[in-house]
């Protein structure tokens, strides 16, 4: 998330200084982002050049720890905007799983299977995790915690169904591979003839792991 709308968020509620926004900021999403004093200080430097905080003090500044910040006009004009835009996502994250999976399966002597089956065993014992903790919290209490634990649950889900997904692709291509005599990595094999590529340049199978497995 931007920390720069979490600080302004925080800052609608009151006036703060920057150890008290970063113990906020933790308490209220479960310390799930944790944030450095540093990384909090230097957000309120820039949004006090933006005009959208200021000392409470008139002789404070963002480089004093000890100053207690306010919102602007145009810093609280700025939270109300942030608050009633949806969430857009204007490219892909680089999602490192997505990335390694797709080196994995297109650089020989991987073992892809391998790389899959421990991200899941890895997957899920988060979800185990955060199902702990959902239980383990006050409902009552406990509300903006539980939410990003389900966000945690939800996505950490998304992600087994997706690597199942990725095995039965490349279970599809491997014998897809073995049929055609192409490598199910999406390059040819050296023995492949050419025409085995469905089109010029690209080969029929779909980006999988090393044949052979």
């Amino acid at each position: 998330m931007s920390i720069r709308h979490g600080l302004l968020a925080l800052l609608a509620e009151r006036p703060m200084y920057g150890y008290q926004l970063r113990a906020e900021f933790e308490t209220r999403t479960g310390s799930t982002w944790p944030l450095n004093v540093g990384q909090v200080y230097t957000t309120l430097q820039r949004l006090e050049r933006d005009g959208l905080v200021e000392p409470a003090d008139t002789t404070g500044h963002a480089d004093d720890q000890t100053a207690v910040y306010q919102l602007t006009e145009s810093g609280r004009a700025e939270t109300e905007k942030w608050w009633s835009a949806p969430v857009t996502r204007h490219a892909p994250a680089r999602d490192e799983l997505a990335i390694k999976l797709a080196l994995a399966v297109t650089l020989p002597g991987i073992d892809v299977a391998m790389v899959v089956q421990r991200q899941r065993t890895e997957t899920m014992r988060a979800v185990q995790q955060y199902t702990r903790l959902s239980r383990q919290a006050d409902e009552s209490n406990d509300t903006a915690w539980l939410l990003v634990l389900d966000s945690l649950v939800f996505a950490a889900e998304a992600e087994i169904r997706w690597l199942d997904h990725v095995e039965a692709r490349l279970d599809r291509a491997a014998r897809r591979a073995a049929r055609t005599g192409t490598s199910p990595s999406g390059a040819p094999s050296p023995a492949a003839p050419t025409t085995a590529l469905s089109s010029p340049g690209r080969p029929d199978a779909a980006t999988t792991e090393k044949s052979g497995r």
